[in-house]
């Protein structure tokens, strides 16, 4: 039995007279200390399924339909003080930001200790050992010295290494990163996706990565799903999606990456842009953007189905696929 599976999730945002689907019948597997890439443009909803994973939808979003399931219970069902025993101690969290999941006006030894007081019945001087521990552990400088920084203090990569140690702190089973390292630089990107990966090796964490960058999902990820406009387009395993794409849209993903292209080439670019959710064509939603749309994909919604070792919701994969 998985860890975490998520059985036909629909989330919708109801909006005066109309309700908007923000993801259609999602479905995924994460099974322990396995490590899966969620991947798509801005606009896609990977981060809503993320955080319906968590129950943190901004209102008036809900979950429509559909399950949660974590270690056998429906989080989707459950109470909201079950699951704030559940979130940032069992499920952790890494946001965008550091900036904005850290509290400028507190230490972040004071945010760490306050982080394990929450969820375990500890001391004041077990949790500080703890706190510098983990700082040690993510690699971060004179530990005992960062415990009594403000976040100010510290650069974009080492708030965001304290982060990282916040979120291992309660030794979670999962933790869902949502564009970790968009904010930084090249460099402290790959320090940074490289400390993870070795981190969730060493725990036994299981690591839901959400990115737009297939290049970072090649090199963390197991498994990769590719949602676009709230729907699942394709999903497998990820050296198999990245070698032999069988969706259209994971052919102009892979595509658009700058090591497909010739130096001083054009970079290729997917024609048009991912539609608003009050905007969505019928059909298959990818078509007015796809070289393979005909009549068929104007007309009915392609559902995921099994091809090879993958999931692929297209009316023509075979054919895209030998393409």
């Amino acid at each position: 039995m998985a860890l975490l599976e998520v059985r036909n999730l629909h989330v919708e945002f109801p909006l005066g007279r109309k309700t908007l689907q923000a993801i259609h019948g999602l479905s995924f597997a994460l099974d322990k200390g396995e490590r899966l890439g969620i991947v798509g443009e801005s606009g896609a909803g990977k981060s809503v399924a993320a955080f319906s994973i968590l129950k943190l939808i901004a209102k008036p979003g809900r979950i429509a339909a559909g399950e949660v399931i974590f270690d056998g219970r429906d989080l989707a069902k459950i109470s909201d003080e079950e699951m704030r025993q559940i979130r940032g101690n069992r499920i952790s969290m890494i946001f965008q930001d550091p900036m904005m999941t850290l509290n400028p006006v507190l230490t972040v030894g004071t945010q760490m200790v306050e982080c394990l007081k929450a969820h375990r019945d500890i001391s004041d001087a077990e949790a500080k050992r703890l706190a510098i521990a983990k700082l040690r552990e993510v690699k971060i400088p004179s530990a005992e010295e960062r415990f009594e920084n403000y976040p100010h203090q510290l650069s974009g990569g080492m708030r965001q290494r304290v982060v990282i140690a916040i979120a291992l702190l309660t030794d979670p089973a999962v933790i869902i990163a949502d564009e970790p390292t968009t904010a930084l630089d090249v460099t402290i990107q790959a320090e940074i996706m490289g400390l993870m990966l070795d981190l969730c090796r060493d725990h036994a964490v299981a690591l839901m990565l959400i990115t737009h960058d297939l290049a970072v999902v090649s090199q963390v990820t197991q498994k990769i799903c590719v949602l676009y406009a709230g729907r699942l387009a394709e999903q497998g395993p990820t050296r198999s999606i990245i070698t032999q794409p069988k969706h259209p849209y994971t052919q102009g993903l892979i595509k658009a990456l700058p090591q497909q292209n010739e130096p001083g080439a054009r970079l290729f670019q997917i024609p048009g842009t991912m539609p608003t959710l009050d905007d969505v064509p019928a059909g298959c939603a990818f078509h007015p953007r796809c070289a393979f749309a005909d009549e068929l994909c104007r007309r009915e919604v392609p559902e995921p189905r099994p091809i090879g070792d993958h999931r692929v919701a297209c009316h023509h994969a075979e054919k895209v696929a030998s393409a």
